[in-house]
């Protein structure tokens, strides 16, 4: 059966198995004796590696791993050489460092005996925006005569114990699980069992929970049965550029509506049609000052994206100094917008600009047009692109500045040629007016409230305590709330008109904003807020908080937790996870508190939580094949990380994934998705395929 069950178990991990570390390894000898292990890593975009040394509550740290070393001595401890990266990470509560694109680990070694064998292993994590994969090794085996001085040949050098270091054994907690590793599944008598949890079941604890034809169909691969289920999936990060656009079309068309831009527009149109009295000549010109405004913004956020790199834009998002320097450029913005003074650039410049346009023809006089509208109305649209590209060069894309000047260029380029193609409408056109300021003061507010998300980021990472969640919500409380009462006309800012009245438009926001005032309140005794959870402050900030909804496993266990679902006639979800998982602490506090979630996994499913960095030791190591290589399971987190590659071909945590009492998938699997709705959809489907069986 065991042997059937090898067979089973070597079918290869389908397509979302993910390889983005590629290392290979080499000794380079030294003099005196001595010779590095060198083990030189690749990392594809968009991950990183961690580095050495990082705390037992952080993050993988890459460790140095001994399986044999005869005839050789460590010397020192496993150094790490490339360019670090340190930020401080909120989720761990600490400086975490780490490498992108590429690192070297590299262990010293001093010889002790004529020939040597040394059987040795690098043990690392990686991790991307949205997943991380199980600790991952790679090995070195070597064997051979000692390249030792001639006069020291047969000789053992004394030791050095101020540089020396013990090989690791595996009781010491080094021994790591490896998404390369293995491919025969340990007995579950050999598994990490709880008694309590069996006694819970009505399983008896000095019982095998499952026997051997059990075992081989609970680890029987269901990659195919899965994607059948997930169907194609498309791009997330095209999705996610689509919004990034979005949300530069959305800054074009406000900043249309500014005292800057609005009033140019039938001024410039005007000029266009009187400058040519063929009508389709002054369209053609038209268009082509609209697509000029186009390439000048695009060219600016081609300019973001040539001073910052990938890495550098990543950093941005949990940097403190640059989100307190974000954080204060916003103050500055909102407290333009407010009406404190006006950021111009220098007249001259206009001018200069102005003036070669009108001795220039031709579509450069018509570029150098459209430039000059960019400085005249920089006052106003400044706030609105700075604001922009501070909010998509923090999401860490390379291409984001670029994609969000396109959307805002377009906005704004667009009601030039409309008006120069449908000159009559621009008699319908609503006329300048206070109703333009009333739109900067209001954007004046909502960067205001912007600035303190960034603020809350530097805080976290300094530790100051300044801006605890309830003190955020109490100032977004202030801020919304003043908006309202802004809109209402109870409050006047310096460019006001005395005899401003609240129209109908400004009534339905003042009422949304005063709504979502009242809706933050609860906040302040620990409501979970779903709507403004990427903007606030961390719930374990809050000193006071009545939620107590909570969602935890009960099974640590693949087969305990299986034949306890059966007994009890539920269905399953696996959660695959790990201790130093970002992405699943995310999930578990914004997406698990929500309390039909919570009622559902705790009432109506046998939720199993299989850490794959789990690095308790097995009772025995298992030495298995996995696509020609073979391998060594070790610890528990070996035999979860196998169990997820093997059966349901994906290696990145978190993923979720429901299962009949026959191991058999219930729907697709999910990810990291904070998505609470689509998470419940996915829970009562696999509810509703479980009934139906049954």
């Amino acid at each position: 059966m065991i042997t059937q069950l090898l067979n089973i178990l070597t079918i290869a991990a389908c397509l979302q198995i993910a390889n983005p570390v590629h290392i290979s390894s080499e000794m380079k000898e030294l003099e005196r004796g001595e010779a590095e292990l060198v083990f030189t890593a690749s990392i594809d975009a968009g991950w990183h590696v961690y580095s050495t040394e990082l705390g037992n509550d952080g993050p993988i740290s890459a460790t140095f791993n001994a399986v044999k070393m005869e005839g050789a001595e460590l010397v020192g401890k496993l150094q790490a050489r490339g360019k670090e990266i340190k930020q401080y990470d909120k989720l761990f509560d600490m400086d975490v460092r780490y490498f992108e694109k590429a690192v070297t680990f590299v262990q010293k070694i001093r010889f002790t005996k004529p020939t040597y064998d040394i059987d040795c292993y690098v043990e690392y994590g990686a991790c991307n925006d949205r997943s991380c994969l199980p600790p991952s090794k790679a090995n070195l085996r070597l064997s051979g005569k000692s390249p030792r001085p001639p006069h020291m040949e047969g000789q053992i050098p004394p030791p050095r114990p101020e540089d020396g270091q013990r090989p690791p054994r595996p009781d010491d907690g080094e021994m790591a699980p490896s998404p390369d590793n293995g491919q025969q599944p340990p007995k579950p008598e050999d598994s990490n069992m709880n008694p309590d949890p069996v006694a819970e079941a009505g399983i008896n604890a000095d019982s095998t929970v499952v026997g051997e034809s059990d075992l081989s169909q609970l680890w029987q691969p269901v990659v195919n049965e899965l994607q059948h289920y997930n169907g194609d999936t498309g791009s997330t990060e095209g999705m996610s550029w689509w919004i990034i656009f979005l949300e530069g079309l959305l800054g074009g068309f406000i900043a249309l509506f500014t005292p800057c831009v609005w009033p140019i527009i039938p001024m410039t149109v005007s000029f266009f049609l009187k400058r040519n009295k063929d009508r389709a000549k002054a369209i053609r010109e038209a268009t082509t000052y609209g697509l000029s405004i186009v390439v000048i913004y695009v060219l600016l956020g081609l300019a973001v994206t040539l001073l910052f790199g990938a890495s550098a834009l990543n950093a941005l998002a949990t940097n403190a100094v640059f989100n307190i320097l974000f954080c204060l450029l916003l103050v500055v913005f909102a407290a333009s917008f407010l009406g404190a003074f006006e950021l111009t650039l220098p007249t001259s410049w206009a001018n200069k600009i102005d003036e070669k346009s009108g001795n220039t023809t031709g579509l450069f006089s018509i570029f150098l047009m459209a430039f000059t509208l960019a400085l005249v109305s920089f006052s106003c649209t400044g706030p609105i692109i700075g604001f922009l590209l501070v909010a998509v060069s923090t999401q860490g894309s390379i291409v984001a500045p670029t994609i969000g000047m396109l959307g805002f260029a377009i906005a704004l380029a667009i009601p030039f040629t409309l008006f120069a193609m449908f000159p009559s409408l621009l008699k319908s056109a609503p006329k300048s007016g206070g109703w333009m300021n009333v739109i900067k003061v209001t954007l004046g507010f909502i960067e205001l409230a912007f600035a303190l998300k960034f603020l809350s980021v530097a805080d976290l990472a300094y530790g100051w305590h300044i801006l605890d969640r309830e003190v955020f919500l109490s100032l977004w409380i202030v801020i919304f709330g003043l908006l309202g009462c802004y809109l209402l006309g109870w409050l006047k800012f310096p460019h006001d008109d005395e005899s401003h009245r609240t129209n109908v438009p400004q009534f339905f926001l003042a009422m949304a904003s005063l709504a979502f005032t009242v809706y933050m309140i609860p906040g302040l005794w620990g409501a979970p807020l779903k709507a403004i959870s990427a903007f606030a402050p961390p719930m374990n900030t809050q000193d006071f908080n009545l939620q107590k909804t909570t969602t935890e496993a009960k099974y640590k266990d693949y087969e305990l937790g299986m034949a306890a679902a059966k007994a009890e006639g539920k269905p399953v979800i696996i959660d695959f996870t790990g201790f130093g998982c970002v992405n699943c602490r995310k999930m578990e506090a914004a997406v698990w508190t929500d309390s039909q979630v919570a009622d559902i996994l705790n009432d109506k499913y046998v939720l199993i939580s299989l850490y794959v960095d789990d690095k308790t030791a097995l009772p025995e190591p298992l030495e298995v094949t996995e696509n020609g290589q073979t391998n060594v399971l070790r610890t528990v987190g070996d035999k979860w990380s196998y169990l997820q590659r093997v059966k349901f071909g994906a290696n990145a945590q978190p993923f979720y994934v429901l299962l009949d009492n026959d191991g058999k998938p219930l729907a697709g699997s999910r990810a990291y998705d904070e998505d609470i709705q689509a998470y419940i959809d996915f829970l009562n489907q696999g509810l509703k395929n479980y009934k139906a069986q049954r």
